[in-house]
């Protein structure tokens, strides 16, 4: 692929959101006892929409969480000697829960076992199931999405880029080579 190229707008992030959500429902039958938790930073949006979806087919609001994995990280000594601590805001219990744990993108799968670690460390939930807007492929460890928008395979000198209007003023997945 070229530098740079979109594969996915707005209307085709939309579409990935509204299919995870309704993907939600008929595996749960319903959402009772799920709640939602994004993974900072553009997974907490992503899993705003979602529930946003969800309510607008449901007519009820999810439970919904904010998860910083930064201090379980397993790479965290590469990142920096002090690293940036956004704080987790989890303001319900997840005991018996199912938790949808959601990400903008799933690569080699550390930031969801660090995700999996903090979650668990929180309490013992129902079940854990993962949502992801983008499925870009080259696991390193046996994790896999449970809903997911786009499978997009890539090469591992590409990098996938999500932008999202909360976050970053405009609705965008793009694709470019590494230098």
């Amino acid at each position: 692929m070229k530098e740079g190229s979109q594969i996915l707008d707005e209307k085709a992030i939309t579409r990935g959101i509204t299919r995870i959500s309704h993907e939600i429902i008929e595996r749960n039958k319903g959402i009772q006892d799920v709640v939602l938790i994004g993974i900072k930073t553009r997974g907490v949006y992503i899993a705003q929409r979602i529930r946003e979806a969800i309510e607008k087919f449901e007519g009820k609001l999810l439970d919904l969480g904010e998860l910083d994995i930064s201090l379980y990280r397993d790479d965290l000594e590469k990142i920096s000697e002090e690293p940036i601590i956004n704080g987790t805001k989890i303001d319900f219990d997840i005991k018996d829960k199912i938790v949808v744990l959601v990400d903008d993108v799933l690569y080699t799968g550390r930031t969801i076992r660090s995700a999996l670690d903090a979650i668990i460390d929180m309490g013992r939930p129902k079940s854990i199931q993962l949502a992801i807007l983008i499925d870009r492929g080259h696991k390193e460890l046996p994790i896999r999405a449970d809903y997911v928008g786009k499978n997009v395979p890539t090469s591992k000198n590409e990098i996938v880029s999500v932008k999202l209007m909360e976050f970053d003023g405009e609705n965008s997945v793009t694709i470019k080579k590494q230098i």
